[in-house]
């Protein structure tokens, strides 16, 4: 470990009424380094936290599925009132977390990014299928959090994340994510904020564009393709 490098999560008491605490870091279950967030080491914190109410500021590109689940429910138990705010990123896991505030604030220039759970595989077509099964029992939890405080069906937050949705304030707000947008002034919203921002959107029109061009190019594929059969159909399965 790194000696001397903060902890990308960090408790602060504002006042006798508040705590604010900030994720701004990688969730993971090994502490390869002393920036890396963990549950065990979060539960421990939080015990000591004092105040009646607690601000929970995230800026995270998520990490663990089981580490971010288990912080979203600490949160979600503790004694007084939460409020989550996305300062930057909350993408994956760290979204879920988001969801854990009765207040869920987006700062004007933040985004959610929403998927299904993945991992690295290896072993033969059982083992992949196993894993395969499993990932979506894995992602089952965060559809169910996501159902239970946004105003989305289920079949909605499965295509989002079929499609590793990035999603602005205003689309947070109006999809039930969040409950309010924070109004910055222009003159606070970082140069890196409003580029990303303008980046991300331009990104959604590329990729609309990016699908329509592939449906088109499937049919023509399609329409000129013979199907294989005996030795062809054979000696052209890839391995």
């Amino acid at each position: 470990m790194k000696k001397g490098h903060e902890k990308f999560y960090e408790f602060k008491k504002s006042n006798e009424e508040m705590t604010d605490l900030y994720i701004y870091g990688d969730i993971t279950s090994y502490k390869w380094d002393e920036s890396d967030v963990g549950a065990y080491d979060f539960l421990k914190e939080l015990n000591d936290v004092d105040t009646d109410n607690l601000t929970v500021h995230i800026n995270s590109y998520g990490g663990s599925v089981s580490e971010g689940l288990a912080i979203h429910n600490m949160i979600k138990e503790f004694k007084g009132n939460v409020t989550t705010v996305c300062d930057s990123f909350a993408c994956s896991i760290a979204s879920v977390i988001f969801m854990a505030g009765k207040e869920r604030v987006m700062h004007k220039g933040s985004l959610l990014m929403i998927h299904h759970a993945w991992t690295w595989a290896s072993g033969n077509a059982k083992d992949l299928r196993k894993q395969a099964d499993d990932l979506d029992k894995i992602t089952e939890p965060s559809i169910v959090i996501y159902e239970k405080y946004s105003n989305l069906s289920r079949d909605e937050i499965v295509e989002l994340m079929d499609n590793e949705t990035w999603i602005t304030a205003e689309e947070a707000l109006e999809m039930g994510f969040a409950t309010s947008i924070k109004e910055d002034d222009d003159a606070q919203q970082s140069i890196n904020e409003m580029y990303l921002n303008h980046q991300v959107m331009l990104n959604k029109d590329l990729e609309k564009e990016l699908n329509e061009v592939k449906e088109a190019l499937k049919l023509e594929k399609a329409k000129n393709e013979e199907p294989l059969t005996g030795w062809n159909a054979f000696f052209n399965t890839k391995k």
